[in-house]
């Protein structure tokens, strides 16, 4: 599937690409909460019909080692300042649902090789519980492969890319957001997380989404995303990457992710591997909202872990829904 940047394909994907739903909030129901749940933790108490903000926590210690034995009861969740009571909690790692976005742009055709077998590495980690779709993006975007839990399939995709073209970053993440949001729970054991990967080498210089619009439709989504912004071999592109970068680590910091920033190529595999590491290490939480309004406003979250030197990161955030 290729979207190409003209003014009528962008008009055409933002038309007819569905909305993204109200606020960040799911619906949980009794049954579906529970089998989400752990076997190992306590009865959980769901209330039906009520709107669940999830989150996905990722905890370290001051050397970002990831401390994965935190009990339910060290873990404080705050929103707009007031403390809320988490509704459901699981430390077994839910299954992933990953947009991997390659950056094929002329800038990357020296360093295309090594991050083809970084990108492959870091699939090739993925559960069989986990699936994944490959995205390469230049002037245009293209979804090299769909949806699979199929290794190979996202090997070949990956292989087949090649470097060209100047850079649509924005259009790239807005797509596969869109394409993340078409992943709907039938059951409690289809519910994912959603996490989206990007490698990219430089400033957005083509994209017809703005960064505004991205940044809003990733803070309504219930999506992680995890940035790699691989320093500029010429010393000329340095003020375009400073830019790039900036906007990297806000993607990255508002939903919950991590920004990385490599100066040599060969340090990908090590990137991704950090990556692969965090999205196993993660808890599940939930809780419903103490505020009663519907009024779709931007709510602060801050989560807290009762040890010292220990940090929690999750989006910062979420919308309410609007009624």
């Amino acid at each position: 599937m290729k979207y190409f940047t003209s003014v009528c394909a962008a008009a055409v994907v933002i038309a007819t690409l569905a909305l993204p739903s109200p606020g960040s909030s799911i619906l949980v129901e009794p049954a579906q909460a529970q089998a989400a749940s752990s076997a190992q933790e306590k009865p959980q108490i769901f209330k039906a019909g009520v709107d669940i903000v999830s989150l996905n926590v990722t905890v370290v210690d001051g050397q970002n080692r990831y401390i994965t034995d935190v009990t339910e009861g060290e873990f404080s969740v705050f929103e707009d300042g007031l403390k809320q009571e988490l509704t459901y909690f699981n430390r077994t790692s839910l299954p992933i649902a990953l947009s991997l976005l390659i950056d094929t742009s002329a800038s990357m055709e020296s360093r295309l090789p090594i991050a083809q077998e970084a990108a492959i590495g870091f699939a090739r980690r993925l559960r069989p519980q986990d699936i994944a779709q490959i995205v390469d993006f230049d002037s245009r975007v293209e979804i090299a492969q769909g949806f699979t839990n199929g290794v190979h399939e996202l090997e070949k995709a990956i292989r087949s890319t090649t470097a060209g073209g100047s850079t649509s970053l924005h259009n790239a993440l807005y797509i596969s957001l869109k394409e993340l949001a078409k992943i709907k729970a039938k059951s409690a054991e289809d519910v994912r997380r959603r996490a989206i990967v990007v490698l990219s080498d430089g400033e957005d210089t083509s994209s017809l989404v703005s960064y505004e619009e991205v940044m809003d439709l990733a803070k309504r989504s219930e999506t992680a995303i995890y940035t790699i912004g691989l320093q500029p071999k010429d010393a000329a592109q340095t003020k375009g990457f400073r830019e790039a970068e900036f906007i990297l680590r806000q993607f990255a910091q508002e939903t919950g992710g991590r920004a990385y920033f490599p100066e040599k190529i060969e340090d990908l595999k090590d990137v991704y591997g950090q990556i692969a590491d965090e999205l196993s290490s993660q808890y599940s939480m939930g809780y419903a909202s103490r505020n009663p309004r519907r009024d779709g406003g931007w709510r602060r979250i801050v989560v807290q872990v009762a040890r010292p030197n220990i940090t929690a990161r999750t989006k910062r955030g979420y919308y309410a829904a609007a009624y």
